[in-house]
């Protein structure tokens, strides 16, 4: 479609049809797979899919069932990418080529190559996102990805946990807004996740360029990556790579910029006078319900509840 989401759904067809629907769908969205669902009765579904720049963002949810990716469908298929699964709210078990079975509970994440076998198991639900990868990105971000194929990634702690929530919310964004930024991001993310973020000789110097740059321009609604990379005179790569090597990422050193002076805002009784949505407009903010939330996701407080505590 033009906005570029797809999506299917087993209530557009009649019960007894729906199964082999849904089989078709999701070869359709992913690949040539089989799938097993566990009761062909009342059985349930739904597919959408959206584009962001390079990759594309999956979000399955349905009754139980097992997906297989065979030789067979390897041999017969002419595109293969990596996935990036995140589990929403039930555990399964992920298998890559006959490897032991890595359990991911509500939150934990797995790799997996299409260009290899592997079983994904649902004994009780569906809900889960993923992230199709291409092959030739990947390596970019992760050079040693094979090592990383059907192992959990916990989602509960660490830069695995930060990985989840950024996975989860991309499934949440509008189409137009998923872009180049949100797929360097999530790169940066993966690395760290996985222990690969690369080691750089210059990046303290590097990095000092980075915040002072997003700390004079945060407030600049729009701010990307790309800007600050133009106006310190390197490559977005180069950007995304010193951030990951300082254990950061450009969208959260951008969040911490603009939190901070929107909570100096909101404590100042200089600035009573302002609404809460024209501090959030001058913090960077232009929508304020996405200040609300990010204050919130902050620092755990409402824009109203953080101003009251002074």
């Amino acid at each position: 479609m033009d906005d570029g989401i797809r999506s299917w759904t087993t209530d557009l067809v009649p019960e007894a049809e729906r199964a082999d629907y849904w089989v078709g769908a999701v070869c359709d969205c992913f690949l040539d797979m089989e799938v097993d669902p566990h009761q062909r009765q009342a059985f349930s579904a739904a597919l959408t899919s959206a584009s962001c720049a390079e990759l594309r963002v999956n979000h399955v949810t349905g009754r139980a069932q097992k997906v297989r990716r065979t030789l067979q469908g390897i041999r017969q298929g002419c595109d293969n990418y990596y996935y990036l699964l995140c589990k929403e709210d039930s555990p399964c078990l992920v298998t890559q080529h006959d490897a032991c079975a890595a359990r991911l509970l509500p939150g934990d994440l797995a790799l997996i190559d299409s260009r290899r076998r592997y079983l994904l198991e649902f004994p009780e639900a569906v809900d889960i996102v993923s992230v199709q990868l291409p092959i030739g990105w990947l390596d970019t971000w992760l050079p040693a990805a094979g090592q990383w194929l059907g192992t959990r990634l916990d989602g509960s702690a660490g830069w695995g946990q930060v990985l989840s929530a950024y996975v989860r919310q991309l499934r949440a964004e509008p189409p137009a807004r998923l872009g180049t930024r949100h797929a360097e991001q999530l790169g940066g993310l993966l690395a760290l996740a996985c222990g690969a973020a690369p080691q750089m000789p210059t990046t303290p110097a590097l990095l000092q360029r980075i915040e002072h740059c997003v700390r004079r321009r945060f407030s600049e609604p729009g701010l990307a990556a790309a800007d600050v990379a133009c106006e310190i005179g390197v490559s977005l790569r180069t950007l995304h790579r010193a951030l990951a090597a300082g254990q950061s990422t450009f969208a959260l050193l951008l969040m911490h910029e603009r939190m901070q002076a929107a909570q100096r805002m909101l404590r100042a009784p200089s600035h009573d006078q302002l609404t809460v949505a024209e501090i959030g407009r001058r913090a960077g903010f232009l929508d304020p319900s996405h200040f609300a939330r990010a204050c919130r996701a902050w620092c755990g407080r409402t824009p109203a509840q953080e101003r009251a505590l002074r």
